[in-house]
């Protein structure tokens, strides 16, 4: 067996120049989902060189499931304080909340500052510095990787926000450990969705493809169930819309669902419920993860014909 070697390239042999050949080459759908497994997100309507002023940010973007604004800021070259500013500015511009910084060579001060921002700063932005590197066996294509140098840190954010005195409540940890252990399962059966950062939420949320609606996952362990809903944020005529086909939207499935317009709520929820959830005991814990996954899955592409 012959077993080539690895050998780094030059990104500036692949993209000679930041706007019109990085940018535009990570704005493509299939180069932004590699981006989309690092951030947990699934990034949407992204539009190149965005107006903040004077100033242009080379890629902006929402996640579709949550609407959360999203900055990408491409630097080909060694950080520096210019570019730093740029993406505070950028944020403070278009209000976005998750700030991402591309470069191809962290400075360690530059390391620090973003630590320094993920650890100081509100619980609703978080700040990724990553490094752009490429690399090659023989004469094959040269393969682009991200690596992230800086990231939020979940648990200090969670910590920040907690009432109590500093560290998270029992009900919290339970999440934060279910949902680490439910992204290994996902990750395991190939990533049929976009994985989610772990956090103590007590929802995880997989897009659909449209603004419309989205599924989630709910974790409500005072009633020891997992619900894996459809959840409609404000459409009214949507939810009448699918209701008109409950029937055959039931059989295609194979399950019945709870039905719920809300009337004196802007969201509608369509759900199904798996029994057997219990923070106390966690030995029917991967069971349940795939039996949420398969869920999650058929509700996806049996309500997607019909959005």
């Amino acid at each position: 067996m012959n077993i080539g070697k690895l050998e780094k390239v030059d990104i500036r042999e692949i993209w000679k120049h930041e706007q019109y050949g990085f940018s535009e080459w990570l704005s493509k759908k299939e180069n932004i989902e590699n981006l989309n497994d690092i951030l947990g997100l699934t990034l949407i309507d992204i539009s190149k060189e965005t107006y903040v002023g004077a100033y242009r940010c080379d890629l902006f973007a929402k996640d579709e499931t949550t609407g959360t604004k999203v900055i990408i800021e491409n630097q080909l070259e060694t950080s520096n304080h210019d570019h730093l500013g740029k993406i505070i500015t950028y944020a403070s511009g278009l209000d976005a909340k998750v700030i991402v910084w591309i470069v191809k060579e962290a400075r360690e001060e530059h390391r620090s500052a973003v630590e320094w921002l993920n650890n100081n700063t509100s619980t609703n932005l978080n700040f990724f510095l990553i490094e752009i590197h490429a690399y090659k066996i023989g004469n094959s294509d040269p393969a682009p990787m991200f690596q992230v140098v800086e990231q939020p840190n979940d648990f200090i954010k969670n910590n920040k926000s907690s009432n109590s005195n500093d560290s998270m409540n029992k009900s919290q940890s339970q999440r934060i450990e279910f949902w680490n252990q439910f992204n290994n399962v996902v990750i395991e059966r190939g990533k049929p969705f976009n994985i989610r950062k772990a956090t103590t939420d007590h929802w995880y949320t997989v897009a659909i493809g449209t603004s419309e609606a989205h599924i989630d996952i709910t974790l409500v362990n005072k009633d020891s169930v997992i619900g894996v809903e459809l959840y409609i944020p404000d459409n009214k005529e949507l939810f009448d819309k699918l209701f008109e086909n409950k029937e055959e939207i039931e059989k295609s499935l194979g399950f019945k669902l709870e039905w719920r317009r809300l009337d004196n709520s802007k969201a509608s929820r369509i759900i199904y419920y798996i029994k057997g959830l219990n923070f106390d005991d966690h030995s029917n814990y991967n069971e349940l993860m795939n039996k949420s996954i398969d869920i999650v899955i058929i509700l996806r592409d049996t309500f997607k014909k019909y959005i």
